[in-house]
Parts: C-alpha cells; sequence; structure tokens
C-alpha cells in the first residue's frame, strides 16, 4: 500500500498527509454493513476534511453531522451541511447568540445538555426560544464505586432524564434527541478476555437502562432521534430497538486504535510521511517532524506507528520528536536522503490539525488534494 501512497505523492514534499479513497470507501461500506440499517451520523472530529465529510455523507446509510464546536457547526451549515448534532455542550456564548438569532442554522443545528445548568446557561441568552437541544446520557457501566467508561455526563436515571427534558421545555428549549456514547465499548479494544466480559456485561446493561431513559423522556417530549455507539460498537448497538440512529467516523481513516477488535479491521486510510534526513549511525535514520502524539491516557498506544516497512521502528528511549524522529531496524538500511518513512496515526482526526491539506490517492494516483479545517483557517479546540 505504501508503495503505491509513494508512487502517487512522487511530486509532494513531505511532510505530507494522504487518504486512500479506496481503504476509505470500503472501510465506510463495513461501517454500513455493521449498523443492523440503522443510519450513521458522521463524527467530524474524527475526519476534520469538508471534503471528506460529504464524500461519507453522500453514501447510503450516513445521515447528519455529529459535530464538536458550535462555530464548527454553524460554518458546515452555511457550507451546506444538514442536521448538525453539537454532541459536546457548549459555553460559547457568541457562537449561541449568533445561532439562536439565525433561524435556518438553529433549525439545522442541535446542542447538547445533561444538566440545569446548561438549561439555564442556554435559557438566559437573547433568544433561547426555539433551540434544539438533545440529552447526553450517561452510558458508563457502574459496578460498586468502580466507573467504566468517559467522565461526562451526570445524567443517567430514567426519572432524571425527564425531568431535565420538562425543564429544558418549559424554559422554551427543543427537546429532539438523546444520546448515549458507550466509550467502554466502543473505543476499547477486544485486547483480553476480561476486556470482552466487561464490554459484553456493559452492552447487555446498557441495553436496558438506555430502553427505560428513552421510555421516560418520550412520555415528555418528542424525540426526533436516540443516537449511540460508536464505530467499536456500531454491531452492538445497532439491533437495540431503541436507539434510531448510530455514531462513527474513525473506523473512515482506520487509525492504529481500532487495531485489535475481534468483529471487525478497518483497513489503514489515513496516514502521512516524514522525509528522512540524516544517518546518525548504522541501523538508524533520522526523519524531519514526527511529534504528533494523539489525546487521551499517556502512554505508547498515542504515539504514530511506522508502516509499511517491515523492521522498522521507534527508538524507544526517544519517540516521535519536535522536529525529528530517530528510527532503527534491518528496514532503515535502504532509505536514503529524501525517502518517504509512512506513519500511521493513532486516532483519526487529530492527524489533521497538522497539515493543511489530505492527499486523496486511488492506487497510484493523486486524485485531489482538498483542505483540512486547518487548511482553511478553522481551528475549534
Amino acid at each position: 500500500m505504501t508503495l503505491h501512497w509513494d508512487r502517487a505523492t512522487a511530486s509532494v514534499q513531505p511532510p505530507l498527509a494522504v487518504v486512500d479513497l479506496d481503504a476509505f470507501d470500503a472501510n465506510a461500506a463495513d461501517l454500513v454493513r455493521r449498523a443492523s440499517g440503522k443510519p450513521i451520523r458522521v463524527a467530524s472530529k474524527s475526519v476534520r476534511c469538508r471534503t471528506l465529510l460529504a464524500r461519507a455523507l453522500s453514501r447510503p446509510g450516513f445521515a447528519g453531522v455529529m459535530a464538536y464546536a458550535v462555530p464548527e457547526a454553524r460554518w458546515l451549515v452555511a457550507s451546506g451541511f444538514e442536521d448538525v448534532y453539537v454532541a459536546y455542550p457548549s459555553v460559547d456564548r457568541a457562537a449561541l447568540a449568533a445561532l439562536a438569532a439565525d433561524a435556518h442554522q438553529a433549525a439545522q443545528v442541535t446542542l447538547t445538555v445533561d444538566s440545569l445548568e446548561h438549561v439555564h446557561f442556554l435559557a438566559a441568552l437573547d433568544r433561547p426560544h426555539g433551540l434544539r437541544v438533545a440529552l447526553d446520557v450517561d452510558a458508563s457501566l457502574r459496578l460498586g464505586r468502580l466507573h467504566l467508561g468517559v467522565r461526562r455526563s451526570p445524567l443517567r436515571e430514567p426519572a432524571d432524564a425527564a425531568a431535565l427534558a420538562r425543564a429544558a421545555s418549559a424554559a422554551g428549549l427543543s427537546v429532539v434527541g438523546l444520546m448515549f456514547y458507550d466509550a467502554q465499548i466502543a473505543g476499547l479494544p477486544d485486547s483480553s478476555p476480561a476486556v470482552r466480559m466487561m464490554k459484553k456485561r456493559s452492552a447487555d446493561s446498557l441495553g436496558r437502562r438506555r430502553g427505560e431513559v428513552v421510555a421516560a423522556v418520550r412520555a415528555v417530549a418528542d424525540l426526533e432521534f436516540v443516537n449511540g455507539g460508536g464505530t467499536g460498537s456500531l454491531h452492538v448497538t445497532g439491533p437495540d430497538p431503541a436507539v434510531t440512529e448510530l455514531a462513527a467516523g474513525s473506523g473512515l481513516y482506520g487509525p492504529t486504535l481500532f487495531d485489535g477488535y475481534d468483529d471487525f479491521t478497518p483497513q489503514p486510510a489515513a496516514a502521512f510521511a516524514l522525509p528522512v534526513v540524516r544517518h546518525p549511525g548504522p541501523g538508524f535514520v533520522t526523519a524531519f517532524g514526527g511529534g504528533y502524539v494523539a489525546s487521551g491516557p499517556p502512554g505508547w498506544s498515542r504515539v504514530p506507528a511506522p508502516f509499511g516497512r517491515a523492521e522498522v521502528k521507534l527508538v524507544k528511549s526517544e519517540g516521535v520528536g519536535e522536529v525529528q524522529t530517530p528510527l532503527q531496524g534491518n528496514g532503515v538500511r535502504d532509505l536514503g536522503l529524501g525517502d518517504n518513512v509512512w506513519f500511521r496515526y493513532a486516532k483519526a482526526g487529530e492527524m489533521c490539525e497538522r497539515f493543511d491539506v489530505l492527499h486523496l490517492v486511488s492506487g497510484d494516483h493523486l486524485v485531489e488534494t482538498v483542505p483540512t479545517y486547518r487548511g482553511e483557517g478553522k481551528n475549534f479546540g
């Protein structure tokens, strides 16, 4: 695969980033296959490129955007995207006020709330009436005092969700959705029998509670969507009748954190190349740049991984560096100055924060060069 990328980008000066369209499309088809007929809302943070967001949404099985910031959602709607759900709470008063003042955008964007604090914050805007909101409900697994999952929403029980929906409606907000993100299932590879057992227990527990929460909120609000799952749990969440749509984005690019799942294997669709700039000694080369470490708990799982050449590995005492990355192994022997070394990123869209453009390739051909969010001068945090 990397030989094709080398040929397709032979005229491009590295560092550079590619997205392989054949792999991207194959991954999109696999996501749809695992979704059990439910539409997939595309997670924009995992793509961060308008051209590729549109490519995914042009395929049957995808509908709507899951954005991460209100200014981003407004920009996407102004660009022609529809049904944009900002899946994280916002306290950006200027962006929220601008959204509330624009009837078209307010009709296309849904905001997230998970507490009375959020409701009161939105209600204090000049024109909050008619703003669309969805409740983010905690989807973690609780075993006594043990919390398995991400720390995000405090909203968990059916009665509390219904009470918040009533309060939001009373404040003039339109409650149109629910969200359940099962990070302990969707974002965790099947690395051991204990993990597999935990994921099954979590899915069973969440399935029961999710149905109860949905029923309680539907009794007080006219819901348009119930969102659940992620790239790693589409096949688990899709069959749940309480869920009306799923969410995914990382699976389109196939980053390294999605290696090691039992039920699917995404193709590596996104990667970046660094040029060799020196030979510090026998069995070593140094590449330019490379310190693109992904967010999350610190560790080697968050570091870019050399890809496409056997027996090329990072130097553990140095890792990936701010302006240079040393590599070692038998596979570096035939690397000369200016040759590309390819890396896969640990996460998906975060890679785009390092590059202004993505080179879209198919086979040996460079199809198109398109801007990332960064390349369009957009930084949403």
